[in-house]
């Protein structure tokens, strides 16, 4: 296979891609936003738990 053709045919492989919309875009990102914050919000916590627990534990 030339370099020519591989790219004719990587254009056509791209033509029949089923892209998402904008709104999905947006959707999956606020969703992954979202779970993003929750769970630094629930380490963080995890976090002041143990490092209080250790305190007390080594006091």
């Amino acid at each position: 296979m030339n370099l020519i053709q591989y790219f004719r045919d990587s254009r056509a492989e791209l033509a029949r891609v089923s892209w998402p919309t904008r709104q999905q875009v947006l959707e999956g990102t606020q969703a992954v936003l979202i779970f993003v914050v929750a769970l630094t919000v629930i380490v963080y916590a995890l976090d002041l738990l143990f490092g209080t627990l250790i305190k007390v534990v080594l006091s």
